[in-house]
């Protein structure tokens, strides 16, 4: 019997791939280029939208249902009100973290202003860096 375990243990190993390769192979590069650290980096709306927001709420900004619930920003009539999306970004809202604690008051002013005004929405009143700082007291 023993003489079978080592037998099949040496097959496995000769078809096992060298430690040497595994140790060489290099990751393939993301196509987009992601934040590091607790900040993120990205500057305009539709990059924060694309790197931190779609994830969850989706490319189309339609949402999801699955693991959880995550909804639909497309055609929100909860985002007229600007103070209403900076509160959520900055602190949260039920289960969405707040992501905002990550970026700075332009940067939540940025996406804010990019979901008001995509996606379905019409809402060009701009909020400011001003509304979010604000919003963080």
């Amino acid at each position: 019997m023993r003489s079978r375990t080592a037998w099949i243990v040496t097959a496995l190993l000769c078809f096992a791939p060298p430690a040497a390769a595994a140790q060489d192979a290099t990751p393939p590069s993301p196509a987009a280029t992601l934040s590091s650290g607790f900040a993120f980096t990205e500057a305009n709306g539709e990059d924060l939208y694309a790197n931190v927001c779609q994830a969850c709420h989706m490319p189309d900004a339609k949402g999801a249902i699955g693991a959880g619930t995550y909804p639909s920003l497309a055609g929100d009539k909860a985002l007229e009100a600007g103070g209403y999306a900076i509160h959520c970004v900055v602190k949260g809202r039920r289960a969405m973290p707040p992501v905002g604690v990550m970026m700075t008051d332009d940067q939540v002013a940025a996406v804010v202003n990019y979901v008001r005004t995509h996606f379905g929405n019409d809402y060009h009143d701009a909020v400011t860096g001003a509304d979010v700082r604000a919003t963080r007291r």
